[in-house]
Order: structure tokens, then sequence, then C-alpha cells
């Protein structure tokens, strides 16, 4: 068994990702999928949510604005706003005159290599990080030997109105909505890759029918760094989390598991 309160603190480089959550009136919520090309590092041909690292000019733009939060959270919902907007072409926790031609014209910019703070001023918008929501929080620990170890910040936001989702075909090669029940099924039916925490997660979301209950069960819970560790169980290696964060499923065999 590997401890699952390793003392060593072992660095993952921060990284932000978004629920990102759509009302529907005659079922569960749909929530936005990416599909990661097969060409990259990180979870190659899996679905995941959309997100990245954080970088230093999300830190600059935290330290400029207020907000009241800790540093790195400011930075790490900065990140998460940054990324939807360049991988899904999606406005999320902004203000000001937002519309899809500003969204858009924030999308190149970024693509052009300008920061989001430029782009916002030029364009006469702000954020509002209020919008997004602290959900969870995961790190790989130490054995996973993952290639590219991310301390990774999970945030719910509603879907914007009047904008319309486009993948990036750098990073993700297509995107769409799904309940959280629709995907897992489309993964144990062999059509998608879930790594092991979007599994957890979306497990986690699919117990809930909309966005308000799926703000609630995110109070519901602290948001401590999940750090997977093994046990031996019914003599079985498995993948354990904690069993007190909300996750109806806390252990997989190590034979199932996709873990990058």
């Amino acid at each position: 068994m590997t401890d699952q309160n390793d003392a060593a603190e072992d660095k993952g480089r921060p990284a932000a990702t978004v629920v990102i959550v759509r009302d529907r009136h005659d079922g569960p919520p749909e929530l936005l999928m990416v599909e990661r090309a097969s060409s990259m590092a990180f979870a190659a041909g899996a679905l995941v949510f959309p997100g990245g690292a954080v970088d230093e000019a999300d830190h600059d733009l935290a330290a400029r604005i207020d907000h009241g939060l800790e540093p790195d959270e400011a930075a790490g919902r900065i990140a998460a706003i940054r990324e939807t907007i360049e991988e899904a072409g999606l406005g999320i926790g902004l203000t000001g005159a937002v519309d899809a031609a500003s969204v858009l014209r924030l999308r190149d910019g970024l693509h052009d290599g300008r920061t989001l703070g430029e782009m916002l001023e030029q364009l006469a918008l702000g954020v509002a990080l209020e919008a997004l929501t602290p959900f969870a929080r995961w790190h790989p620990a130490r054995f996973e030997q993952a290639r590219r170890v991310f301390d990774t910040r999970f945030y719910i936001a509603r879907a914007p109105e009047g904008q319309v989702a486009s993948v990036d075909t750098t990073e993700n090669v297509r995107l769409f909505w799904s309940s959280a029940a629709d995907t897992l099924a489309k993964a144990a039916a062999g059509e998608a890759q879930l790594v092991f925490p979007t599994r957890r997660n979306l497990e986690r979301l699919a117990l809930h029918d909309g966005y308000a209950a799926l703000i609630a069960d995110a109070g519901a819970y602290p948001v401590e760094k999940i750090r997977p560790w093994q046990e031996e169980r019914d003599g079985e290696v498995h993948l354990c989390i904690p069993d007190h964060l909300g996750y109806p499923v806390v252990t997989e065999p190590m034979t199932r598991v996709r873990r990058v």
C-alpha cells in the first residue's frame, strides 16, 4: 500500500479545468467535453474538460485586479477562463459587452500570442472570477509516474447563452455536449477513453440533475488535493481516493485504470 499522505510534496505544474454546464428541460444537464489529439503528450485521445496549465500571464492578471481570492486560486480561475476561450471558443466568467464576435477576437488574439489581460483591455471587457465555482483538485502521486504532472483545480461554470462552442483543432480534435452518464456509457462501450480523474468526476457529476444541484454539491464538500494511492483489496491492487469528498466510486482495479 502506498501512503495517501505521502510526506514528499513533489510539485506538479499548476493547471485548471472547468466543467461547463448546460441545463436541459427534458433530461440531465449536458457538459462540454473535448477529445484530446492523439499526438498530445498528456491524455492523448481521451475525453476531458476544457483546461490547461496556469501561466505567468495568468498570475500577472490576477495581481492587477480586485478579487479577494488567494493569488494561486485567482490565477487558476483566470487560466480556466483563458483555456476555455482558446479550446472551445466560449467566454465564461467575462463581464462587459460579451458576444460571439468579441469572444472570437479574444480567441484570435490569444492564438496570436497576446495575453488575456491585453485582449480584455483592448475590448473593454473584464473577468468575473465568482462565475467559477471550485469543485475539486487533483494531483498524481509519485508512484503513478505520469509523463506530465499537473496540480489541477477543477471548476464548475454555467454555459454562456448566445455562444456556440467550436474546437480549436490543435490540442483537441472535437468537442461535444453530453450528460455525464452518457459520456460514461460511451467509455463503458469502448467508444471513448477516460483518464482516472475524469471518470471519477463524471461519476460524481452524474448524481445531479442541474447546474444548481451541482453548485450545491460543490459547496457540500471541501476542495482537498486528491492524490490517489495504491491499495490491495480482495487480492487485487486498486487505485484509491478518499471517501469523504462526494465521489460515489473511490476505488478501481489498477488493471482497468487509465491515468495519462
